[in-house]
């Protein structure tokens, strides 16, 4: 199992701990209550074995704590699924990872983007996202099939403009610049934003870099409905799907939201990046 997994096992069972304690029953009682052997309890509630969904939802019963039910059981479904190595999820290629996309963005209908140091994937142009995709296989030694992950990234972005979804993206001001690709790269996908700002169901905030930050851009993430978030880190993909997660990072996209602009002065974010590219060209 990996640490970040194992690790939340561990805190599953720190909270399971603490419903049992303020319940006021010991270990050897709530397992005699349920039927299960004595030591059980104590395994669960330092991890070292995984709960079922069966084991939290007899666990809130005896303790009384029906409200803490629908977050144990989400935490309990997300262990297993709770990261996937790239090596693991992208060993067939990137084509059918961005084929999976589609399947989730299908299904959700308001999308909260934070990307402090990327175009979103969504809003990329194809040569932007050949730069970047061939960083990532040449880094993890993926298969070379970055032409079909691109037209399958290009693909997804025709659900820009179909049915009722909405599209909230922030980034930051120095994705506009950052030499993730050749120049000329950098400004036809600058060129992409503008156009890309103007459209109806795209909310697009850039964060000046020198603006006041209400929360620090650590990572990025995309937060689907009110259901997951997505994380991507630089050795795997996590999915978190535990309501008080997911509130944490509504929480955090809500403060980005804030530090960032919009519209004209957005735009004028990105003519400006371009005038300066055009300036050094």
């Amino acid at each position: 199992m990996s640490t970040l997994a194992r690790q939340a096992r561990e805190a599953l069972g720190v909270r399971l701990r603490d419903i049992r304690a303020d319940a006021g029953l010991t270990g050897r009682a709530l397992a005699a209550a349920a039927g299960w052997h004595y030591t059980k309890v104590s395994k669960l509630e330092h991890g070292v074995i995984n709960a079922s969904e069966a084991d939290v939802t007899t666990w809130c019963r005896l303790c009384n704590a029906p409200d803490q039910l629908p977050d144990l059981v989400a935490a309990v479904r997300s262990i297993d699924t709770l990261i996937v190595e790239w090596r693991r999820q992208l060993r067939s290629g990137t084509k059918r990872r961005q084929k999976e996309s589609v399947r989730f963005e299908a299904e959700t209908t308001l999308f909260r983007v934070f990307e402090p140091m990327f175009v979103p994937g969504l809003l990329q142009t194809a040569e932007y996202a050949a730069a970047v995709l061939s960083s990532f296989v040449e880094f993890h030694g993926l298969p070379p099939d970055v032409d079909a992950g691109v037209e399958a990234r290009l693909e997804r972005q025709q659900i820009l403009y179909r049915g009722d979804r909405r599209f909230h993206m922030v980034i930051c001001e120095s994705a506009l610049t950052l030499g993730v690709a050749p120049t000329e790269v950098l400004v036809g996908q600058l060129d992409r934003l503008l156009a890309a700002s103007t459209l109806p169901r795209v909310h697009l905030g850039i964060i000046p870099t020198r603006a006041t930050h209400l929360f620090l851009p650590i990572n990025n993430f995309w937060i689907l409905d009110n259901s997951a978030v997505l994380v991507e880190t630089i050795s795997a993909e996590i999915k978190l799907t535990q309501p008080r997660e997911i509130a944490v990072y509504a929480k955090a996209f809500e403060r980005f939201a804030s530090s960032a602009v919009y519209g004209r002065d957005a735009r004028s974010l990105i003519t400006t990046a371009l005038r300066e590219f055009h300036a050094t060209s």
